[in-house]
């Protein structure tokens, strides 16, 4: 069976607020300091790099244009007014409640922190995206179907899993030597408890889509994906 190409790119809804930006260096001067978890300062990711993806693509550089065809062609707010009438919930009083939508837009929290594998060894950690409507899951995965339907984005054989990366230990320079790096295992279990009900951001309304290529660079301080194209919401 054939290799499968290294992704070169990602389809994510790009998150960003003062809030999540606040909230995120707090977490880092508390996980990292002389009496925090042992989190090493390189794997808390970046304000620039929070994501939530929606699927991935080997991309060839003349896949480039008609990708950001379908990109162009997205109408996310179509999508959720199509979702919400789906739901009951017509767009012009699904707004009633808070966080339910920005101008026909949607707003979605993050919450708590989680672990990819068990929290006595782990390397990834997470925040959970949630929206006051229950309408995020449907929405990203309604992103995806042009794609998918192209075969521009890779098939999954599990259901899709919403997250926003804020520890990844696979950043942590100069571990193991060779041609392979060992990877760093946290013990996370006493932090996430400590970060079970921890709010990173409320109500953080969604702006925008973007088609990103893999591997964040440093800009201005920050780290940020650089970005092929991008729609707003």
């Amino acid at each position: 069976m054939p290799r499968r190409p290294s992704p070169t790119h990602f389809l994510c809804l790009q998150l960003a607020s003062p809030q999540l930006t606040r909230n995120l260096a707090e977490f880092r001067a508390d996980v990292t300091g002389d009496n925090g978890f042992g989190v090493p300062a390189d794997a808390v990711r970046p304000p620039g790099t929070l994501h939530l993806t929606l699927g991935v693509m080997s991309l060839k550089p003349d896949d480039i244009r008609p990708t950001l065809e379908v990109l162009g062609r997205l109408r996310p707010r179509e999508i959720l007014a199509g979702l919400r009438a789906a739901d009951n919930a017509p767009a012009s009083t699904a707004g009633s409640e808070p966080g339910a939508r920005t101008a026909g837009g949607l707003s979605i929290s993050l919450r708590g922190i989680h672990s990819m594998t068990g929290a006595s060894r782990t390397s990834v950690l997470y925040a959970a995206p949630a929206d006051a409507e229950g309408l995020l899951y449907s929405f990203c995965r309604e992103l995806q179907k042009p794609f998918r339907e192209t075969g521009l984005m890779e098939g999954e054989d599990r259901p899709l899993l919403l997250h926003a990366t804020v520890v990844n230990t696979v950043y942590v320079r100069g571990r193991g030597g060779g041609r392979r790096r060992e990877r760093l295992m946290l013990d996370a279990g006493d932090l996430m408890a400590r970060y079970d009900d921890y709010v990173w951001a409320e109500d953080m309304p969604v702006s925008r889509v973007a088609l990103c290529r893999m591997g964040a660079k440093k800009v201005d301080g920050d780290e940020r994906y650089e970005v092929e194209g991008e729609i707003e919401m």
